[in-house]
């Protein structure tokens, strides 16, 4: 009888647990938990045993320093190359660097989405006024709808990500000035 049990057939054998461990790995997965009848299996990796914060941390970025670049060379006789104007998509990058912007960061790995429904307004718009409290956009993980808060006051300056956008734990997602 106990011969039996062994030999017949289990709702996650090996290649079930292999296979799940590819996708893990090919999609970046921390963990997968699986519920067959009775039967369950929960597959975590290492890195993904350590919980994230329970709420996003806002907190003003780091000085940025400046560095200058290294001289370029050129023919003997050629007149020196000047220095080119900066471009036009790192003027606001720099300007968002030396205000003292507050960021609202992902507290997860998946979806951005800055609607609540397809057909309903945004969460926040550049220029809205938010405190700690208000619901700035909700990320999608294994189809959970997680809200996000801002955890502090000002007004909204920059959405750095696009409705959609596949976001990790620690990415940007808005810039507030506090003042």
């Amino acid at each position: 009888m106990a011969d039996d049990k062994r030999d017949a057939p289990r709702p996650f054998d090996v290649k079930t647990v292999e296979y799940l461990l590819k996708l893990m790995t090919e999609h970046d997965l921390g963990e997968v938990d699986l519920t067959e009848g009775e039967q369950r299996i929960r597959l975590r990796k290492r890195a993904a045993m350590v919980a994230p914060p329970a709420a996003p941390v806002a907190y003003a970025p780091a000085p940025v320093a400046h560095v200058a670049p290294y001289p370029v060379a050129h023919a003997p006789g050629a007149p020196a190359p000047t220095s080119a104007p900066a471009s036009a998509g790192a003027a606001p990058a720099a300007a968002a660097a030396s205000k003292n912007y507050l960021e609202i960061k992902s507290p997860m790995v998946g979806t951005f989405y800055i609607k609540p429904d397809p057909k309903k307004p945004d969460f926040v718009t550049v220029g809205a006024k938010i405190n700690a409290k208000t619901v700035v956009c909700t990320i999608e993980a294994m189809k959970t709808y997680n809200p996000v808060t801002a955890d502090c006051a000002g007004t909204i300056a920059e959405i750095c990500v696009q409705s959609g956008d596949f976001v990790e734990f620690g990415t940007v997602l808005f810039r507030v000035d506090p003042s």
